[in-house]
């Protein structure tokens, strides 16, 4: 990778080198509401931003990624095809154009004439000579077992397991609740996805094969998408139901009345019982979220009782003639406050 073409990931999710986890997947969420296509249809700014922000969360919420990246830059890549994991100050890895070696064995010819061994990956008899490398996690260099300059100990790649990776998905409302096909950039690959019908915030969607590829054994982890659905403009959340909240007029409250209220499904009809308080739920059973099992939870109506406004002339004398009459007082119960 050339210099030129290094992207600051840390800058990108605008965070420090030493943030944690927790405040880069903060920012992520962030900076992906903000900049999702489906929140800036047609915008190609925002499309562009949205990508470099996920291929950033990408390496810096994955530890291994991560790490790399700390240690090589704009090389990480390179040591993640195989390169060696990491080099030391003595070894001088950081000025190392990788593109120009053909093989591994190439690299270990060089890296050892630095070392004093044979130059030019040649032995004494002239023949060209072919060393062996195993990977290790103990040592800061990722190499072990010298047993001199001339050769390494060990004989295998020792196979290392890549863990699953991770990735945000933002949905709106509706393509959560039906299921929806979604089309992911994994950087190598596009791939289309299906999202099921009903999925939550916070839910993760499995996609075997599709993480991580393990460079030993050529297979790739799994990779889960972490759900997090956009707000809505009339339906919340409340644990596994849904709430919304509906106005009525103060004779609807006092009266009772039949209103009609917004369902996922379209408009039904609820009787409002004559009495209701603001803050009372009504309960619609079976209209709420798709659950895992089958069926649906439920949705909660929450009244808010409100005022006309503003008051017709007609309105005002009919009002001023219940105030006239009206023998109930709401704040009777306040009589009998005392510190």
């Amino acid at each position: 990778m050339a210099t030129t073409d290094f992207k600051d990931y840390y800058a990108i999710l605008g965070v420090s080198k030493t943030a944690s986890l927790d405040e880069i997947k903060k920012e992520y969420r962030r900076l992906a509401r903000k900049y999702h296509p489906d929140m800036n249809p047609g915008n190609k700014q925002a499309e562009t931003r949205f990508k470099e922000v996920s291929e950033a969360y990408e390496v810096l919420s994955d530890p291994e990624k991560r790490q790399k990246y700390d240690q090589f830059g704009q090389y990480w890549k390179q040591v993640g095809q195989g390169w060696p994991s990491g080099g030391g100050a003595n070894m001088g890895f950081e000025n190392i154009e990788f593109g120009k070696y053909s093989s591994f064995d190439d690299f270990i010819n060089e890296l050892l004439g630095r070392f004093g061994g044979p130059s030019a990956g040649t032995a004494g008899n002239g023949r060209r000579q072919s060393y062996t490398y195993r990977t290790s996690t103990n040592g800061p260099t990722g190499f072990s077992g010298f047993d001199d300059f001339g050769n390494f100990a060990g004989a295998e790649r020792a196979a290392s397991s890549i863990p699953d990776s991770e990735a945000a998905i933002s949905l709106s409302f509706a393509e959560a609740f039906g299921g929806v096909q979604k089309r992911i950039n994994l950087g190598t690959e596009v791939i289309d996805v299906n999202i099921p019908r009903g999925v939550k915030p916070g839910g993760r969607v499995r996609i075997r094969g599709k993480g991580q590829l393990n460079p030993y054994t050529q297979q790739r982890s799994d990779l889960y998408l972490k759900v997090e659905i956009l707000p809505h403009s009339f339906f919340q959340f409340e644990g596994d139901n849904i709430v919304c909240e509906v106005t009525i007029a103060p004779d609807e409250a006092a009266l009772g009345a039949l209103i009609e209220v917004p369902t996922p499904d379209g408009m039904v009809n609820i009787n409002v019982p004559a009495g209701i308080r603001s803050g009372q739920s009504l309960r619609l059973r079976g209209k709420g979220w798709p659950q895992p099992k089958g069926g649906r939870s439920d949705q909660l109506v929450r009244i808010a009782i409100v005022p006309p406004k503003p008051l017709s002339s007609e309105e005002r004398e009919y009002y001023e003639k219940i105030r006239a009459v009206r023998s109930f007082n709401p704040r009777s119960h306040l009589q009998q406050v005392r510190l």
